[in-house]
């Protein structure tokens, strides 16, 4: 039975969001028998999302990661698997500061690995799952890294850009990070891949998606380009065997 949990969330310029979504947080887990960290990874955000973490961490349960060098999503996500890990945490979730990944879901990914899954992911492509408050240019997007990560790199799982997904840091301890190249949302695809062509377990709970009503979004045009370069690099690579 895995009995530890991390939640990492990388954060740039959150300071609306975060001490909403860390009370949320707290509220849902609080009576769950678990041992549980918040882990709050910062890109050293100009609005002061830092410092507020900082404060937060003298109420809750959460530890506050500060970073200026080598920022971006995914080594924000690295430096959160790290610290879990240190820590000797069991599961490592990651999930958006925006409220877009609902935190009344985290417990039934705790059950789903406690089931014994590798890997779950908030899906919004299962039956159940979907996503409130996209333009057409987001959908379309989104439908056809689906489609094409399906194609050209064989993935099974439908949902290939989730960032809300648990982890057992088992796995994550056999990833050769080294060999990941991606930084940005392109990251969660690479991550994926490698998890899924070493035919370890993964399951897609359905979730429903809601874009951010606060903040500004992080997904730009030059991330969606990095995104499809991906699935051409990946196809073309050696595949990574993990240890």
């Amino acid at each position: 039975m895995k009995n530890s949990a991390a939640i990492i969330i990388p954060t740039y310029n959150e300071k609306e969001n975060l001490p909403k979504l860390t009370e949320k947080i707290y509220s849902v887990l609080k009576n769950k028998k678990i041992n549980w960290k918040i882990i709050v990874v910062d890109d050293n955000s100009p609005d002061g999302t830092g410092i507020i973490a900082d404060k937060l961490s003298k109420k809750y349960p959460l530890i506050a990661i500060h970073r200026t060098k080598g920022r971006g999503y995914g080594n924000s996500v690295r430096a959160g698997f790290e610290k879990a890990i240190n820590l000797n945490l069991d599961i490592a979730i990651t999930m958006d500061a925006d409220f877009s990944h609902n935190p009344e879901v985290i417990p039934e990914m705790l059950d789903r690995i406690k089931d014994g899954c590798d890997v779950v992911v908030g899906s919004r492509r299962v039956g159940g799952g979907e996503i409130l408050r996209w333009n057409w240019w987001r959908h379309f997007c989104s439908n056809s890294a689906t489609r094409l990560c399906s194609f050209v790199l064989g993935l099974r799982t439908k949902d290939v850009t989730s960032g809300f997904r648990a982890y057992k840091t088992s796995i994550i301890k056999k990833i050769p990070f080294n060999m990941i190249k991606s930084n940005g949302y392109s990251f969660l695809e690479e991550l994926l891949y490698i998890i899924e062509s070493n035919g370890f377990k993964i399951k897609e709970i359905p979730i429903t998606f809601l874009d951010r009503t606060s903040g500004k979004s992080k997904l730009s045009k030059k991330e969606i380009i990095k995104f499809f370069f991906t699935i051409l690099h990946l196809k073309f690579r050696k595949r990574v065997k993990l240890r």
